[in-house]
């Protein structure tokens, strides 16, 4: 009996022991919030104030010292982020995760987003004050590298750390152009449609009508073949990334005609894909030239989105078809010969080596055309007689995103703000303006450029004839904007902006949804307060899916329908399109939308293309037209020869099924098929795949209102599943009255570290879920009096 308890008091010792260990090892990686520390290069103290969310307040007397300490504050709370980020565009994913992302790899090397950032490193002016600046906060961060504790995800990789460099910063923001990739699945799709089953089924598909559409008000003040395996092969790669894609927006800017306090507000929520730590580093620099709240991509020093007393600004994506693809004629008697107008050229061969963790390096070659890369071989689900190029304006010309980034964050006024546009030429941005002087405004900021008329970019075109050939590019003039337009407010939800330079510019715009309900809400409301923009910032009603509904539903033949079946119907014939949480009716909706959808066209594409369709921003387009549409090609299932089907057995067939998948996947009480069972979000860190690790590394899951293309757009993929999971949606909510700068709102989908030992890796999660809000700091007085912690970088002198 001694024995026993003998052994029981030692391994009591031992778990102890371990327990003392762990909190040692937690407390030597956590963020250093407070003290002192010495930083090289420093003209003198630098104070970093943490107000109670964990936001750096930097108060500096020179501005390439604040931005020494901004690298450094940024580091210790991202590194491992912007690890990720930077590895994406140079092929290094395969290193830190293993041979499943070779795909991946390959493809980012192929598109040239390294090599072009190469080149304009390589003719980088050192003295350029963007550069220097950039410098500057490359020299904090790597300081931190150096003498900061290691990310725990470091060890659990073995990746070893590495200086950062300015060509990272370069290859960070390429792969913020490259985004959403909907030119990659967009265009291949159409061409597939086209080729394989005929005009007839793409004409009904209306590709060029867009009168249903919600335009974005223009105003100046004067009045299986390679097409269908490319589609899979993006998809596929790009479903496999450890970092979040760039998928839309909303913004909306109030004039002060329109707001209780007759001062501008300005609202921005950029809807990107969902991850832990989310994209956004907030942080508030003040010297004696230059003051910003703002919102960093890790590795970036520029704040992409922003504000201070005199203005604010954000970003939405424009949604502009700024990739174009293109068959190559190889030459019979030569296979290193591609056609041109101008007669034979050869093919560039690059190689690239891929490091893969515990793999031999894989060493592959691509071959290159003068507009891109052919994207044939580079994934194996790319085959296909016909080889396929790609043209991206982003590897083209001269690249000045960095300074436009640099004269967007130091503009003292709307018009130097302006001046930084034209140097944005991808990605394409809604670019999003209001001030303290009463100005709003909007431009599409990209360089946007006209092909001859008989071209039509939604498919893939013929290289040997001189289809690539731009007739002209647009001067900034020409593209769309408003700025203090007669309506008192602008906007976007990344819908179609009116025509332009005699067109309507080509692009992946989003349905009307968001839009239309913006547009009623702003339209509707002449004093516009901070709070009530809050409130429609959360908004999650849909003006548009309760018309999809009564389109749908006259065609049901309800006698044919169970007696709960048909109350079913009856609910969702009287609802508002409003997605809370407890509403019965969404979950039946897009059960209903998803079995229409698939029962439409999954007969005409096959499964695998069905599927890559619904990952497109195209489908959505379609949704509400061809609920309405009485006639097409489409409603006959191909697949049977002695019948044609008709629209109503489609519409009919969908909706039982979804009763039924809803009926065994919740039960037979249909007041419990609430929204909160089956639209969930979670915050997924690439460590957390891993079953054991998932609670330490990942926060949610959470039950969350809203839905795909309402206001408040938490998006999910159609894919047939039981749950609609969201993957995308608000990385941040902004709200900024100048009426009362100071207590401008914000809020971030999980927190501000991405450190999983900081108290601030999931300080926002909750408030983020109950659409709450809290304060960007600007008050000096307010810092101070509010700080958690104070940390002083001090010069080595």
């Amino acid at each position: 009996m001694k024995n026993v308890r003998k052994i029981g008091w030692i391994l009591v010792g031992i778990a102890g022991i371990l327990l003392i260990a762990a909190f040692i090892l937690v407390q030597q990686l956590k963020p250093d919030y407070s003290g002192e520390k010495i930083m090289n290069g420093l003209s003198s103290n630098v104070t970093v104030t943490y107000d109670p969310y964990g936001i750096p307040h930097i108060e500096a007397a020179a501005e390439a010292d604040a931005f020494r300490a901004l690298g450094y504050v940024h580091a210790q709370d991202r590194l491992w982020q912007m690890e990720l980020l930077r590895r994406v565009a140079v092929g290094g994913l395969s290193e830190v995760f293993g041979k499943d992302l070779i795909a991946t790899d390959k493809f980012f090397l192929s598109l040239g987003i390294d090599d072009a950032s190469a080149k304009s490193v390589s003719e980088l002016d050192p003295n350029n004050p963007a550069a220097m600046v950039s410098q500057a906060y490359l020299d904090g961060i790597n300081q931190f590298i150096e003498e900061g504790p290691t990310p725990i995800e470091f060890y659990l990789t073995g990746l070893e750390k590495r200086p950062f460099e300015i060509r990272d910063i370069y290859n960070a923001v390429g792969y913020m152009a490259f985004s959403f990739a909907m030119a990659h699945k967009t265009d291949p799709l159409l061409t597939t449609i086209r080729d394989s089953l005929g005009v007839d089924y793409l004409n009904d598909l209306e590709i060029d009508n867009t009168s249903g559409t919600e335009w974005i008000k223009n105003y100046s003040g004067d009045e299986v073949n390679s097409a269908a395996a490319m589609v899979s092969m993006v998809s596929k790669v790009l479903a496999k990334m450890p970092v979040p894609q760039f998928i839309g927006s909303n913004s909306w800017v109030i004039g002060s005609e329109k707001t209780k306090n007759g001062s501008v507000i300005f609202a921005n929520d950029p809807h990107i894909g969902f991850a832990q730590p989310s994209v956004w580093y907030e942080a508030h620099i003040k010297t004696p030239t230059y003051e910003k709240y703002g919102y960093h991509l890790a590795g970036v020093p520029f704040p992409m989105l922003g504000h201070d007393y005199k203005m604010a600004y954000g970003f939405t994506m424009f949604e502009n078809d700024d990739v174009d693809f293109f068959y190559e004629t190889i030459n019979p008697d030569d296979s290193t010969q591609y056609k041109t107008p101008e007669g034979w050229k050869t093919l560039e061969v690059i190689t690239k080596t891929i490091r893969v963790k515990d793999e031999r390096d894989q060493v592959f070659s691509y071959k290159n055309t003068e507009r891109g890369p052919i994207l044939n071989g580079i994934a194996n689900q790319v085959r296909g007689e016909k080889p396929i190029s790609m043209d991206w304006i982003y590897t083209k010309g001269e690249n000045m995103v960095m300074d436009a980034l640099y004269g967007i964050s130091h503009a003292e006024n709307m018009d130097e703000f302006r001046e930084a546009l034209p140097k944005v030429h991808a990605p394409g941005l809604n670019t999003m303006y209001g001030d303290a002087e009463g100005n709003v405004a909007w431009w599409a900021s990209a360089k946007l450029y006209q092909l001859g008329d008989s071209t039509h970019t939604k498919f893939i075109m013929d290289g040997s004839i001189g289809q690539d050939k731009k007739v002209r590019y647009l001067d900034f003039s020409e593209n769309p904007q408003a700025v203090n337009p007669p309506w008192h407010y602008v906007y976007s939800a990344n819908n179609q902006p009116d025509s332009i330079a005699g067109m309507l510019y080509p692009g992946y715009y989003l349905p009307e949804n968001r839009a239309r309900r913006v547009v009623s809400l702003l339209e509707g409301k002449d004093d516009w307060d901070a709070a009530a923009v809050q409130e429609m910032i959360t908004d999650g009603v849909s003006s548009v899916n309760p018309t999809i509904i009564t389109d749908l539903a006259k065609l049901i033949t309800v006698k044919e329908l169970s007696d709960q079946q048909a109350l079913v119907l009856d609910h969702l014939s009287t609802w508002n399109g409003d997605y809370a949480t407890t509403n019965a009716e969404a979950a039946i909706f897009h059960r209903w939308i998803y079995f229409f959808l698939q029962s439409t066209f999954e007969d005409e594409l096959g499964e695998d293309l069905f599927n890559e369709f619904t990952s497109t921003h195209f489908h959505k387009r379609l949704i509400a037209p061809m609920a309405a549409k009485d006639a097409s090609v489409w409603w006959d299932n191909v697949q049977t020869t002695d019948t044609v089907e008709t629209k109503k057995e489609i519409v009919q067939t969908a909706f039982i099924h979804a009763f039924e998948s809803l009926e065994e996947d919740l039960g037979n009480d249909i007041s419990k098929w609430t929204w909160d069972k089956v639209h969930t979000l979670e915050h997924g860190h690439p460590i957390g795949q891993i079953a054991a690790l998932r609670s330490l590394f990942n926060v949610g899951p959470f039950p969350v209102s809203g839905s795909r293309e309402v206001i408040n757009n938490m998006a999910f993929p159609y894919n047939g599943g039981a749950e609609f999971n969201v993957t995308a949606g608000p990385s941040t909510r902004r709200v900024i009255d100048f009426s009362d700068v100071e207590n401008s709102m914000s809020i971030l989908p999980t927190g501000q570290s991405g450190n999983p030992f900081s108290k601030h890796y999931e300080d926002q999660a909750k408030m983020f879920i109950k659409g709450e809000f809290r304060k960007m700091l600007l008050n000096p007085s307010e810092i101070k009096e509010t700080a958690s912690s104070v940390l002083i970088f001090k010069t080595s002198q």
